[in-house]
């Protein structure tokens, strides 16, 4: 067996290639775009790179490839959210054989060792924790969604025996919009509902700056101090809701006021990836023609939570209830929608674990974060949980 690291144009189709072999049999297996892996790997499109570094490859025998993977090396953050070098692997595809993954990993961890890191994540995204993170470990039955990790069962054997060992989980929760939310949801609703400096709306798209001036307000404020996530710029945060805007219903996505000023966001999104597994992964070309025909004959039925967050001075106080009914009410009388599921729950942050099960809803995929210490000997501690 052989690494080949990832030089040329003909070797990053490659890199893309193996998986749709790989997947064959995996009918809740939804391809990926091509465009969206690529961009994770070029500098002109992914941020990560101005104070981090990747590499990429292929692991072959006798010209047959076997499995692949990603190298990830990042320093401290512009805005402080991390600091020191972190390490991580990504995109990794492997047939069932240990001896083919030992040696993908081999590869990666001496790659981050040079660079100075003392440890590796794994699977985990060169940039951002919201998309391309974590191996999924329950939920097998059921579509990824958009920008998720899907991956057969044995992988966990795989990442389990080379030594990898749990970091932290990510929670998947799935509701039905016609059930009823939890009766505690409904009596902090009903208590936020009796205080009128309180107000809750949803985003109008005849006042997009304004709307999204707020929700980058309320992010920063809420999401900063959790480990692994930076302030966004509000030049950052309008890009990112521009990129999403053919895709946006603006009566998904709503915005908590105390005194006119905004303190909760609940942002959600169609979830696209029950259009975009028409297209075999490409927007190009004819594919732009077929999501635009698909997204209006074909119109998905699931919603996916984006972005929950409730500022300090308000957390505790009920907003978080509050918002959810304003927006369950709104969706079961009026919207066509028929499921709603939020990925990324993490078990370091119980709060709002507590909040996905009030919602009414159940786990039906974990995606689980491993972290491998180089030094073999050194004490293993999960992450911590945010108090």
């Amino acid at each position: 067996m052989k690494l080949h690291e990832v030089l040329t144009l003909e070797d990053e189709k490659r890199f893309i290639a193996f998986a749709e072999t790989l997947y064959a049999g995996f009918p809740s297996r939804i391809r990926p775009l091509d465009e969206d892996i690529r961009a994770v790997f070029d500098p002109a499109s992914n941020k990560t790179f101005e104070y981090g570094e990747c590499t990429r490859w292929l692991l072959t025998d006798q010209g047959k490839v076997l499995g692949r993977i990603a190298a990830f090396v990042t320093r401290q953050t512009p805005g402080g959210a991390q600091s020191g070098i972190a390490g991580g692997v990504g995109f990794f595809e492997c047939v069932d054989r240990q001896d083919a993954a030992n040696a993908l990993f081999d590869g990666a961890r001496g790659w981050l060792k040079e660079r100075g890191a003392t440890y590796m994540d794994g699977p985990v995204n060169f940039g951002r924790r919201d998309k391309w993170w974590g191996l999924l470990t329950t939920g097998f039955d059921q579509e990824p969604n958009y920008q998720c990790n899907y991956n057969p069962p044995y992988y966990q054997k795989l990442f389990e025996t080379y030594g990898f060992r749990t970091y932290y989980e990510q929670f998947t929760f799935r509701r039905r919009i016609a059930d009823p939310v939890s009766p505690r949801l409904e009596k902090k609703a009903r208590l936020i509902a009796e205080n009128p400096e309180y107000t809750f709306v949803h985003f109008r798209a005849s006042e997009f700056d304004r709307f999204a001036r707020d929700i980058i307000e309320v992010y920063n404020n809420a999401w900063v101090k959790h480990e692994g996530v930076s302030t966004i710029t509000p030049e950052q945060g309008m890009s990112l809701l521009k990129r999403l805007k053919p895709i946006l219903d603006e009566r998904i996505i709503w915005i908590a006021y105390f005194q006119k000023t905004p303190v909760a966001i609940f942002v959600n999104i169609p979830e696209i990836n029950q259009t975009l597994k028409y297209l075999n992964g490409s927007l190009k070309g004819l594919g732009k023609i077929k999501f635009l025909w698909y997204k209006k004959m074909r119109p998905t039925r699931k919603i996916l939570g984006m972005i929950f967050g409730v500022v300090p001075e308000h957390q505790g106080k009920g907003v978080d209830g509050a918002i959810i009914q304003h927006f369950a009410q709104y969706a079961k009388a009026r919207l066509p929608y028929d499921i709603f599921e939020m990925n990324g729950i993490g078990d370091f942050n119980p709060k709002m674990v507590i909040v996905a099960k009030q919602v009414g809803g159940d786990v039906t995929k974990i995606h689980t974060t491993y972290r491998y210490l180089f030094d073999r000997s050194a004490p293993f501690e999960r992450m911590a949980r945010i108090k």
